[in-house]
């Protein structure tokens, strides 16, 4: 869900984005994206030399998140529908830092989604009594990857698989679970941190990728050889890219498909 709010004019207390992302009594949403130029946001001003457009994303449950991989996309998408940039590259800044995204004229979108973390502190995540480990990737947000050899073993999702030691994770975690599909090919679902399963995840994609490259055992900082996996989601397909410099490079689409407008009498 998209707010343009060009000024940060508009107020979007946890409570508000929850009702607007409430599938049953709301509009509906895995999250909200706040459009706000980054001159006009606190949290964003010492970005705005480098990326006009700040993208201040809340989860459903009204939390704030430090990135959204998929967000990015539709944000870059949103801000070419509207006229505010043409096909091409453009700078985002999001609390992750400023991220370096692609609109090209196929439709699709590619972020520079950064550089992956991989910490060694992982946990042992449990669903329904069966316990896989989880490897610990950070992507600006927290990530636990476990590899199950069938995506329905993770369960119904509704809720936080649990997971031990929980210090690891003292602010929450996307937890990531991975089955293969072929040669550099994986399938995932996903528990989002404050939202619940998700139909994607863009950083959770990237995570999923780098951990199982490591899995494989192909590291391109170590070959100098770019390694790319497709990462199959309930939602679509992503293409994850790892470059011997450690940077990752994420490519989907992204379509914008309503537009309306709110009573603010509705949001209380």
């Amino acid at each position: 869900m998209i707010v343009p709010d060009a000024e940060n004019a508009v107020d979007l207390p946890p409570a508000v984005v929850a009702r607007l992302c409430d599938r049953r009594a709301g509009i509906g949403g895995d999250g909200l994206l706040h459009v706000v130029r980054s001159a006009a946001h606190p949290e964003a001003r010492h970005m705005a030399d480098e990326a006009e457009w700040f993208m201040d994303y809340r989860n459903a449950d009204g939390s704030v998140a430090e990135m959204c991989g998929n967000g990015v996309r539709v944000f870059a998408r949103y801000l070419e529908h509207a006229g505010h940039v043409t096909a091409g590259r453009l700078a985002v800044a999001t609390r992750g830092g400023v991220k370096h995204v692609h609109l090209d004229k196929d439709g699709s979108v590619t972020v520079a989604m950064g550089r992956a973390v991989l910490a060694e502190a992982g946990v042992t995540v449990t669903v329904d009594g069966r316990s896989w480990p989880a490897r610990n990737v950070n992507m600006g947000n927290p990530h636990a990857v476990a590899f199950v050899e069938d995506l329905d073993h993770a369960g119904n999702l509704f809720t936080e698989p649990p997971y031990e030691p929980a210090a690891v994770y003292p602010d929450g975690v996307n937890i990531e679970f991975v089955a293969d599909r072929g040669p550099r090919h994986v399938a995932m679902r996903v528990h989002e941190r404050g939202a619940a399963e998700t139909r994607s995840c863009g950083t959770g994609a990237c995570a999923v990728a780098v951990a199982t490259a490591r899995r494989d055992g192909a590291d391109p900082a170590e070959t100098g050889t770019p390694v790319t996996y497709t990462v199959d989601v309930l939602g679509g397909t992503l293409v994850i890219t790892e470059h011997p410099d450690g940077q990752i490079d994420m490519t989907g689409p992204a379509v914008i498909v309503a537009e309306g407008t709110v009573d603010p009498a509705w949001l209380g």
